[in-house]
């Protein structure tokens, strides 16, 4: 049951504050999670929180500064789970040493991390966070020792964000990087299907992106059917009833390409159908009983939506920082649709999509008139208005007095 004491803003405020001070300074040694006997995320599952994040860290400068609503706010978003990002390292030990300390955290609340693998050879298409491994056979050494770092315990993988969406084919790339990164996002779940809690969802971008036929096969061609399922709307705002229409199509568009003899990609119904459409469509080339792919959304920043420039700019970016925009629904595997397993918080929400200039001269986004923080850098005023922005509004997370 939740806890039912109630507090003011500021006391609920310095009491997170001090609790998630207190369990990240605790000693890190557990007992080991007992093993996971499958690669299924159950409802009621309890996804671990950082008690060190960088919204706890805002709260405690907050307070310091004498800013009780803001650390309230800050304390509040801390209370959330938020995806722990891999980003590779020179040193393969390392990372199993970094997983496996997340791993010891989380056993000590009986709680499951979620998790982010973000290195693939030419990730993000060389854009804002480009990077990643510097060849195929240097990320398959990493993935390993993630997944050693991983072992025995129940954990979310999200696989390569933009990895398929925006893989080589879409983003100029050759015929044979294409089929580089397919293999490299294969032999990932292949790795990471070999740690009995893993559950891994591959990258199916969000609803305003690929086409439903162009994505599903992009998944098919990744391996989905090894993995738990697909992930949508990491680092987006599209809103959560097209992402949940956009998933459902896929989900379906991926079994008929799967199971119908001649079938191919451009079939599908399409997001650009007229509902009714696409809905008589599918009802009629996929049982109501067929075994569908699963999904998770990401529901970090999307409360208010996605973002409609209100000046007109050579490249508005609407993807890169946009303003007014809030925290979502919290995360939680108690979606009520069959086929979407969770909301997660998978981009850490206050962190900089990179230093937008909207097309313009810059270096000055004119959306705010500052020079953006690099992508992945913190960000205190975008993270306050994610969470005065919020939709559901902001709340302390009663679960958190369960650790």
């Amino acid at each position: 049951m939740p806890h039912t004491r109630k507090a003011g803003p500021f006391l609920a405020a310095a009491a997170a504050t001090a609790a998630l001070v207190g369990l990240f300074a605790a000693p890190a040694a557990a007992a080991k999670a007992s093993p996971a006997d499958d690669h299924t995320l159950a409802q009621g599952t309890r996804f671990y929180v950082e008690p060190a994040s960088k919204a706890a860290k805002q709260s405690l400068a907050d307070l310091k500064a004498g800013d009780k609503a803001d650390a309230a706010a800050m304390a509040a978003m801390a209370s959330y789970p938020v995806a722990q990002w891999f980003t590779g390292t020179a040193d393969p030990e390392q990372t199993t040493r970094d997983m496996a300390k997340l791993q010891a955290k989380a056993a000590v609340e009986k709680r499951v991390p979620v998790t982010v693998a973000y290195n693939v050879p030419g990730r993000d298409c060389s854009q804002y966070s480009a990077g990643g491994a510097a060849t195929g056979e240097e990320y398959a050494a990493w993935v390993d020792a993630l997944a050693k770092g991983i072992d025995r315990h129940k954990t979310v993988v999200v696989l390569e964000p933009d990895g398929l969406a925006l893989s080589p084919a879409y983003c100029g790339g050759t015929a044979e990087q294409q089929t580089a990164r397919l293999a490299e996002i294969n032999g990932a779940v292949d790795r990471l299907e070999r740690q009995p809690g893993a559950v891994v969802y591959l990258d199916a971008g969000h609803s305003s992106w690929q086409p439903v036929g162009t994505m599903s096969q992009l998944l098919i061609d990744g391996g989905v059917a090894r993995a738990q399922g697909f992930f949508l709307n990491v680092s987006n705002y599209r809103t959560d009833s097209d992402l949940v229409r956009y998933g459902t199509q896929i989900a379906k568009c991926v079994w008929y390409l799967r199971n119908t003899a001649g079938a191919r990609p451009g079939d599908c119904a399409d997001r650009s159908w007229p509902a009714a459409d696409a809905d008589a469509w599918y009802a009629s080339h996929v049982p109501a009983d067929a075994r569908l792919t699963h999904f998770v959304i990401d529901s970090s920043r999307n409360g208010q939506g996605p973002w409609t420039p209100t000046a007109s700019y050579p490249d508005a970016q609407e993807w890169c920082n946009p303003p007014g925009r809030g925290l979502g629904v919290r995360p939680t595997t108690n979606t009520g649709n069959r086929l979407l397993d969770a909301y997660l918080w998978v981009k850490v929400p206050g962190e900089s999509d990179g230093s937008c200039t909207r097309g313009t001269a810059g270096p000055t986004d004119p959306e705010y008139g500052v020079v953006d923080p690099i992508a992945g850098a913190w960000w205190p005023d975008q993270a306050h208005a994610l969470a005065a922005d919020a939709s559901p509004p902001l709340t302390f997370n009663p679960d958190l007095w369960h650790r």
